[in-house]
């Protein structure tokens, strides 16, 4: 927990990334080592003879010796923070490894208890990369977009109003917005209190000012976004969501970049997509891609995010059925259907990353099902974040994509947030693009 809060002060976006996995992986090795291998592997304690008094603890453990949990999750979380952070987890090893050593050292555990959980917690934490790659070197260094604004200077944010969504994501210490306050004295600030309505809290800024500013999550940024492409005011994203995903891809990692473009006038056009009239940033979804989210909202809360994930993925396919629908006249028998606004990297069911906010095209993933024996070969592969040949997948790039169900309505996704939406309905890209503050070249 100590190492967690000093990567969010210390590295915003990557050090947030880091924490999310290294937590993440020690909840799921946890449930795997005690609620597993524990059970299954019922070895006693050692012998308590040859180990001095004074190496002794004070209380004994009463679980079973093999694997040892404490070793299990130090590795997790070393090894997590890795994937995301390398010099970071090299400082933290030794730490990991003087965890490992003390439980021989006491007398509780086996070397090869110690061995076997380092190996499960750090299998743990590579495996979360199949379902959450790591973002590649270029996903830094790389523009966001070939169109590049030039938008008046302001450098102390007059005409800016922004809003405030401190339901977003966890508390930042410090707090971003005390930059913004201190870099940007001209604009206001406006925090949404927990019983306020964010979409009104919204409408009311974008009527106040000449740019709309909004610090929170994907959600948040989908809401400004909305109205910020319908009176056509530029946009300032400050990322303090979980996940950040626009963010990301605009290679804004925390306020300061933002804020400097805001000064220097930097902008970029991003694509605006729209899902059944509604508009998106990201992603959008149909099939069981809306019931595995609704079911791991339900599940988060009580089991961590990465369990309820993987629980979601199970009951939603082996208890729902395939979908019957037509797009853009090609009749269809789909499990599951992911498109993303802009082309998203890599392929599969994990994506990480969009070279470009401003291509033009929607990437369309379909999972295809035809008989009940898909239902295994879908489970292991989404699990896994990788699509194997058994898998009927499709994959295609278009500017606009109907679908016609012959329902009344179906259950849809936009931006990781399910709505009740029609049974026919089409999803293309709006005609305006969404001015973004942002550096036209990554730090």
């Amino acid at each position: 927990m100590a190492a967690s809060g000093g990567l969010f002060v210390a590295r915003r976006g990557p050090g947030q990334r880091a924490v999310v996995r290294g937590l993440g992986s020690i909840a799921v090795t946890s449930a795997v080592v005690n609620l597993g291998v524990k059970r299954i592997v019922r070895r006693p304690r050692p012998s308590l003879r040859r180990v001095p008094a004074i190496r002794r603890l004070p209380v004994q453990p009463l679980t079973t010796s093999f694997p040892s949990g404490h070793a299990a999750s130090a590795a997790a979380f070393t090894v997590g923070v890795g994937v995301e952070m390398p010099r970071v987890a090299a400082a933290l090893a030794p730490v990991a490894a003087a965890v490992g050593y003390s439980r021989v050292y006491v007398g509780v555990h086996y070397p090869a208890d110690v061995l076997v959980g380092a190996a499960i917690g750090s299998g743990v934490a590579l495996l979360s990369r199949l379902q959450w790659p790591a973002r590649p070197r270029a996903a830094r260094t790389t523009p966001p977009a070939v169109d590049a604004r030039r938008l008046a200077p302001n450098p102390d944010g007059t005409g800016l109003v922004m809003v405030v969504n401190r339901d977003a994501g966890p508390p930042l210490v410090p707090d971003p917005l005390d930059d913004l306050r201190s870099t940007l004295p001209g604009a206001v600030v406006i925090e949404a209190e927990a019983g306020d309505d964010l979409h009104e809290v919204l409408d009311d800024a974008a009527r106040r000012g000449r740019i709309l500013g909004v610090s929170g999550g994907d959600g948040t940024a989908t809401a400004a976004a909305e109205r910020a492409v319908a009176r056509g005011l530029p946009l300032l994203l400050v990322p303090t969501g979980t996940l950040n995903h626009l963010a990301r891809d605009l290679r804004l990692e925390s306020a300061k970049p933002a804020l400097t473009a805001l000064q220097e006038g930097e902008a970029v056009g991003v694509d605006v997509a729209s899902l059944d009239g509604r508009p998106f940033l990201n992603t959008a979804g149909f099939g069981n891609y809306a019931a595995m989210l609704d079911t791991r909202k339900t599940l988060e809360n009580r089991v961590g995010r990465w369990p309820a994930h993987v629980m979601a993925v199970a009951q939603a396919l082996f208890r729902a059925r395939p979908l019957d629908v037509t797009i853009n006249g090609e009749p269809r028998r789909i499990w599951m259907a992911f498109v993303g606004n802009c082309r998203h990297e890599p392929p599969g069911f994990a994506p990480s990353w969009r070279p470009r906010l401003d291509d033009g095209v929607l990437d369309v993933r379909l999972l295809l099902g035809e008989t009940p024996l898909a239902r295994l070969r879908l489970v292991l592969s989404l699990l896994t974040g990788r699509l194997t040949q058994s898998v009927a997948y499709l994959r295609f790039e278009a500017p606009e994509v109907t679908v016609s169900s012959g329902r009344p309505g179906l259950r849809l996704v936009r931006d990781g947030e399910t709505f009740d939406g029609r049974g026919d309905f089409t999803i293309t890209k709006l005609p305006r693009r969404l001015l973004v503050y942002g550096p036209h070249q990554p730090a």
